[in-house]
């Protein structure tokens, strides 16, 4: 806080040293340093690059609960934020922070923003990127949602399945991949047929490495598997990189109790009562009993 004072200080004596600073993590935890100033910057841990070509709009936060909108504007640099991993979609939702510095004191620096990337635009060599402030979390919906099938994700905090678990992930060498959405592999006879099918592929090497895929089918041939995507993936997938499956969950209370042993931490309400029961009418030929759609 004093250090805030010190810069406030330092700006009424109206000669100042200040420039802009702002980091960017992507939610791999690779971090980036950008400035303003004509100079690299260091302070905590990270440096700021001046060479890069990014700025940033003046910054237009309020009181309440509005959003804070402002906007990041940079010419794609191999050293910095390159083309291909905007598109591969590296940095999306990544985390953004923005100081007002004193270049020639760097620990004298006022926090200006917080928040994350949100829409990215690319156009003639440059990107434009939305930051988004921390107050837009307060408009996503929240709260259980009632209905029979489960709502936790595989494996979250909610599901407490681990996948570690021998028998339900399998690491393989890709033979062919087309379309960048269906790719070959040997096969798996470990695994039952569709095992994989809703589960997730990851990418573990490569120039992919990290990105993942929801899985959409899992076909088993006698001297192949296909595992095809719900999407194509969105960076080069070559033949020899390393990928990573994890069974498929299709959020059935049958399938929690039977494939994954993990019943008592089923999310859903199987008992809940059907549409025939919520608008039941007298009939002869059917019972609405409302009971278990299990």
């Amino acid at each position: 806080m004093s250090f805030a004072n010190d810069l406030r200080d330092h700006l009424a004596t109206g000669s100042t040293t200040v420039c802009r600073a702002w980091a960017i993590t992507r939610t791999d935890g690779v971090q980036f340093g950008f400035t303003d100033h004509d100079c690299d910057l260091t302070f905590d841990g990270l440096t700021f690059r001046a060479d890069t070509g990014l700025t940033a709009r003046q910054l237009e936060q309020a009181t309440g609960l509005s959003v804070d909108n402002t906007e990041a504007l940079g010419a794609l640099s191999s050293a910095a934020v390159r083309d291909e991993d905007i598109e591969a979609g590296r940095f999306d939702g990544a985390e953004v922070t923005s100081w007002l510095v004193n270049w020639a004191a760097p620990e004298m620096r006022w926090l200006q923003f917080r928040g994350a990337i949100g829409e990215i635009a690319r156009e003639d060599g440059q990107f434009r990127a939305e930051l988004r402030g921390l107050t837009d979390l307060l408009n996503q919906p929240l709260g259980r949602i009632y209905q029979a099938p489960c709502t936790a994700v595989l494996g979250d905090t909610a599901c407490g399945f681990d996948l570690a678990t021998p028998g339900y992930a399998a690491e393989a060498e890709v033979i062919a991949i087309t379309d960048g959405q269906t790719v070959e592999i040997a096969p798996q006879p470990g695994f039952e047929p569709e095992w994989f099918t809703r589960g997730v592929l990851r990418i573990l090497s490569g120039s992919a490495e990290g990105l993942w895929g929801a899985i959409k089918r899992d076909l088993s041939y006698a001297n192949k598997r296909e595992i095809t995507l719900w999407e194509p993936l969105r960076a080069v997938v070559n033949p020899g990189d390393q990928i990573r499956l994890e069974a498929g969950c299709d959020k059935r209370f049958e399938t929690c109790r039977l494939k994954f042993n993990n019943l008592l931490n089923y999310q859903g309400f199987p008992d809940i009562p059907g549409e025939d029961w919520m608008v039941a009418v007298p009939r002869r030929d059917h019972a609405n009993t409302g009971g278990s759609r299990r």
